[in-house]
């Protein structure tokens, strides 16, 4: 797994998507997992369609990706969000995860399935 620090390149467009892929694949990481710092600001408005278009690359490119971090504010105020949300983390790819311990059991269950 490729932990991304908390400050560095935000993650503000589908271009940047690959920065982290490459550092994934010279890392040998099966996933990456990202802070929500490090998200652009408009990046889980999701009539922007960078969520989306981000996800993709990382599924087009068989790469498991993690946001990490609370993003309950942003969930309260989107419905939208948060339905999105709740459907991303029922797959095996892409999911939000409160913490990095969170992520660990989500690895340990997306393991043994």
């Amino acid at each position: 797994m490729l932990k991304c620090a908390n400050e560095g390149t935000l993650l503000k467009a589908a271009g940047d998507a690959n920065d982290f892929l490459g550092d994934a694949w010279a890392h040998e990481a099966t996933v990456v997992a990202i802070p929500v710092e490090r998200l652009g600001a408009d990046f889980l408005n999701l009539s922007t369609r960078i969520a989306g278009e981000v996800f993709q690359k990382f599924v087009n490119y068989r790469m498991r990706l993690a946001i990490v971090g609370d993003i309950g504010p942003r969930l309260e105020a989107s419905k939208a969000l948060t339905d999105f949300v709740r459907e991303t983390n029922k797959g095996n790819a892409i999911w939000f995860v409160p913490d990095f311990e969170a992520l660990r059991v989500k690895l340990e269950g997306a393991a043994a399935t």
